[in-house]
């Protein structure tokens, strides 16, 4: 596991492997930022001319490499452009990218801006995050340690790395379980893991089984999973502070593999549907991240899992379900389930009279078109608590942008037969049209927000910033900062 530790030395002359400066881009040329203005003299004044010579200009992301030489303790300088930013996100996607292109290298320092203790807890996480590595099938040794020794040279007091260690821990914990084959991660494994996991954090936990499930009338999860060997969990996760004045829900899609069910995907969209059981691992990491760092507020999360496949006994197209809120549903397209497990989910929390709900999912291929794979979508029964869900994950650097929940969309949900049915006739608008379903199973007078990372949850493309490859630990961080924000009010 990379560690991360704040030191006041200089940096010209600390000793470690690789030294990390910033840079950001001008009109003419890369210019040295807060912390890097030394380096040009320590280079003969040849540094930022060095940097032009190989293509480097400062701008978000770049990462340039040159030997010292002698010219500072370190061997190697490392040079990361920061753009023409100086917010927090921009100094973490710097430190991840610089510490990604170091990966094997036993110990690094940041020489980044880290005056105050925002911008030394930015430094620190973005590092930590970037070191992230996923090695667990590697036989051949092709996949190469992350850095083990982080250094943030600052003056700020070491105890800004504590809350970046406790949210890049927490983060890592959701990367593995995306990054989990199904074969090995399937929902009664999840809960196993829930339940180890979260009694050595302090959580209490409770874990509900098919049977359970199906006394229990959560016709939801009992109709996505009915078609899998492996049968369907709710798991319960709870923290509470004696200090506490509010409590939250969580509730997280758990579809640890989506075939689509009878309604199955083709095969292109089916080979990343491991990650279709995110929105339960951020809520995992969020209350293990919540716990650890000791906040005064009570928190439940709920994790959904099920997995989704086609059988002889898995639930068909025009299928009625039971919703543990007692509403019928109509089965139009079994590969709209994840809907169907958080009915159940939403409706058990209101149970526990929490001033907010959330549910986090990897709902729907419509976020992507609408939005991309990088920010998520956010609707609400509340447009205060909408704002509070995009703030929050701005400020966690999670993209994340509001959405609306037009009332017209909501008589395409309509069923002939049932309550409700799962899916609307049209493609369009149809990530609304998701949430709007979500609504109908929050109790009136609820405060309740829907956020859909379908493409944030999964990189499919190269490595940015701190992010890897496969997965990213999306919202995890929103989810702590929204239960911050309610400890301090």
């Amino acid at each position: 596991m990379t560690t991360v530790r704040l030191n006041s030395a200089d940096p010209g002359s600390f000793d470690t492997d690789a030294l990390i400066v910033g840079f950001r881009s001008g009109p003419e040329g890369p210019r040295p930022a807060t912390g890097a203005e030394s380096f040009e003299t320590a280079f003969d004044g040849k540094l930022a001319a060095s940097l032009s010579a190989v293509g480097f200009s400062g701008k978000s992301g770049e990462v340039a490499k040159i030997p010292s030489f002698g010219a500072i303790t370190a061997p190697l300088l490392v040079a990361v452009g920061l753009g023409e930013s100086d917010d927090t996100e921009s100094l973490r996607r710097a430190a991840g990218a610089a510490v990604r292109s170091l990966v094997g290298t036993s110990r690094a320092a940041l020489a980044l801006p880290a005056e105050t203790a925002e911008q030394a807890e930015a430094v620190a996480l973005g590092a930590l995050l970037g070191a992230y590595a996923f090695s667990r099938y590697r036989t051949n040794g092709e996949q190469k340690n992350p850095v083990a020794e982080l250094t943030v040279l600052s003056a700020e007091a070491d105890g800004v790395t504590e809350r970046a260690s406790v949210l890049a821990e927490a983060v890592t914990l959701v990367r593995d379980l995306v990054n989990t084959p199904p074969s090995d991660l399937w929902p009664a494994k999840f809960a196993e893991i829930a339940e180890q996991t979260g009694t050595a954090a302090g959580l209490a936990v409770e874990v509900l089984d098919e049977k359970q499930l199906k006394d229990g009338g959560y016709g939801g999860l009992i109709g996505v999973g009915q078609g899998s060997a492996n049968p369907p969990r709710l798991v319960r996760l709870s923290y509470s502070h004696p200090d506490a004045r509010k409590t939250l829900a969580f509730v997280g899609k758990g579809i640890t593999f989506d075939s689509g069910g009878l309604s199955l995907k083709p095969s292109a969209s089916m080979d990343w549907m491991k990650s279709d059981m995110g929105g339960a691992g951020a809520v995992f990491g969020a209350l293990i991240g919540i716990a650890r760092l000791g906040l005064p507020v009570n928190v439940v999360g709920y994790l959904c899992l099920a997995e989704n496949l086609p059988s002889g006994t898995a639930q068909r197209p025009s299928d009625v379900i039971h919703s543990y809120s007692g509403k019928t549903v109509e089965v139009l397209d079994t590969d709209a389930e994840g809907r169907l497990v958080l009915m159940d989910g939403i409706a058990r929390a209101a149970e526990d009279q929490p001033d907010l709900i959330v549910d986090v999912a990897t709902l729907t291929g419509a976020q992507i078109v609408a939005l991309g794979w990088r920010t998520s979508g956010v609707m609400s029964n509340d447009d205060e608590v909408r704002e509070l869900v995009v703030e929050v994950a701005g400020a966690a650097g999670e993209g994340a942008w509001g959405m609306p929940l037009p009332e017209e969309l909501r008589k395409g949900l309509d069923s002939p037969i049932a309550d409700i049915a799962n899916l609307q006739p049209e493609r369009w608008g149809s990530m609304l049209a998701a949430g709007l379903f979500l609504k109908e199973f929050v109790p009136d007078g609820v405060r309740w927000a829907h956020i859909d990372m379908a493409g944030p949850a999964f990189n499919k493309g190269e490595p940015h910033g701190y992010t890897p490859k496969g997965g990213t630990g999306a919202i995890t961080r929103t989810l702590i900062g929204l239960a911050e924000r309610h400890a301090s009010t």
